[in-house]
């Protein structure tokens, strides 16, 4: 080819000869102070096969080496990055945003006529500013909201990662941690992404990462505008410490007039209320995964209305049939009907009729909880396990009521409450023959055996001397 390297110096002056590539902020990459290698003529572009300087430098710390791999020439007139061949402005494959932007390709492939064209573009370049755009790119429209839901505004430094160690995959490297390359497990050789071809990059046709952002963009979520058409509130977030107020309102004021803007720096959001509904179901869908202010992406949602708030709108929630929590075991089938509220399989108890003038029955208490057995197995360590069962419940019980005689006949060997017992040598059924006793003022009723006259040492009793 005349226009090669090792072609006579037939058509040399075409030959680029630059100072800086023209690379994206990945490529750059972070690090401010980066030491780059220029060799000039030093490949053949990989697009229009002409010699140009080469630039190598390192990224950063763990990264691999990087190169151009166009020329300067084949970069501007796609405006991409002479190393990735990405969009410079949305970090975007070019067929994606051919797509987004109806551009059509207009370089042509053959050998001659490539030659024609690159060097009408290199005249146009030279008498041009350097900010704007060339070719088909210059006379684009504005941006399409598929190319800014698409679009990147951050570096994606994990582009710039070493490649994987063939030998680690063999199993035969012995540097280690020394390694410069990656010991990762390769990507599947079937994926389409592992099949790529920088010239399909270029001209945009048949690139697997375009096409897989594609149909990311087809299956995005849409913002749909709630029910109540008093909601009139949007709102935003993600907006970090340098977005203002004032720049909130020069934004959405395009969209319909703003009644009131309130913005919380320690939450980083903030809420824009508009006067109308149509002005915020438009600035809702303008601005949905497409708005980017100072470098970053903003969130934007519906806002809520303050009367389901204020009514308890999250007691819906709480009835909301949630789905099973996988792992979990099933609901314990409900107990026979012979072991229903009688969980010691006891025999049932005889019913005892109270007498004339005894207490009325107690009330029945509620069930006695199963045993722990009965609900998750045997209970854990620390919580009782080996001791003997619980009392059963006091239903069971025989009531205290039927334990008693009928009123009015005692029981021999019992006393009625309030008398004292018999001195020595006198029997129960003589009648007192002091005024005291005959004294018709009750004595108070012994409660415990310490609180017995005899046992207290008390004076009316007769001494044993």
């Amino acid at each position: 080819m005349a226009t090669s390297k090792g072609a006579n110096t037939y058509n040399r002056l075409n030959w680029e000869d630059s100072d800086f590539p023209v690379l994206c902020q990945t490529c750059l990459g972070d690090n401010p102070y980066i030491r780059m290698t220029k060799e000039r003529f030093g490949k053949e572009c990989k697009i229009c096969s002409r010699p140009f300087t080469v630039f190598r430098w390192c990224p950063g710390s763990r990264m691999r080496f990087k190169k151009t791999e166009v020329c300067q020439t084949c970069s501007k007139q796609k405006n991409v990055c002479q190393t990735c061949l990405l969009d410079l402005e949305y970090g975007l494959p070019v067929q994606v945003r051919d797509y987004a932007m109806n551009l059509k390709d207009e370089i042509p492939k053959s050998e001659v006529n490539r030659e024609y064209y690159s060097q009408n573009m290199e005249r146009e370049i030279a008498n041009a500013e350097g900010s704007q755009p060339y070719g088909a790119l210059a006379k684009a429209q504005a941006p399409s909201d598929l190319l800014m839901k698409l679009a990147r505004t951050t570096p994606y430094y994990k582009r710039n990662r070493p490649h994987i160690c063939s030998f680690w995959v063999k199993g035969e490297c012995k540097r280690g941690e020394e390694c410069p390359y990656r010991h990762e497990k390769p990507t599947d050789p079937d994926d389409p992404l592992a099949d790529q071809n920088i010239k399909d990059r270029y001209y945009g046709a048949n690139d697997p990462v375009a096409d897989k952002l594609l149909r990311r963009a087809s299956a995005m979520p849409k913002l749909e505008p709630p029910e109540d058409k008093t909601i009139t509130t949007l709102y935003v977030g993600n907006l970090g410490e340098k977005i203002t107020e004032k720049e909130l309102k020069d934004h959405f004021y395009q969209y319909g007039e703003i009644r009131s803007v309130t913005l919380l720096n320690k939450q980083q959001c903030a809420f824009i209320q508009f006067t109308t509904r149509q002005s915020a179901e438009m600035a809702a869908e303008k601005s949905f995964n497409k708005l980017i202010l100072s470098g970053r992406r903003l969130t934007i949602k519906w806002g809520r209305s303050q009367a389901k708030v204020l009514s308890g709108g999250s007691k819906e929630i709480e009835n909301k049939n949630l789905e099973p929590v996988p792992g979990l075991p099933e609901a314990l089938p409900p107990p026979p009907e012979e072991l229903a509220n009688n969980y010691f399989n006891l025999p049932p108890t005889p019913t005892i009729l109270p007498s004339a003038g005894a207490l009325p029955p107690a009330p029945p208490l509620p069930p006695y909880p199963p045993p722990m057995t009965m609900i998750g197995g045997p209970p854990p360590l620390g919580m009782g396990f080996g001791m003997p069962p619980p009392p059963p419940p006091l239903q069971f019980m025989r009531p205290r009521a039927a334990s008693l005689p009928p009123p009015g006949i005692m029981p021999p060997g019992l006393r009625p409450p309030g008398s004292y017992p018999p001195p020595p040598g006198q029997s129960s059924s003589q009648p007192p023959t002091s005024s005291e006793e005959t004294s018709s003022t009750p004595k108070p009723a012994i409660h415990y055996p310490s609180q017995d006259p005899q046992r207290m040492g008390s004076s009316g009793a007769p001494s044993k001397s």
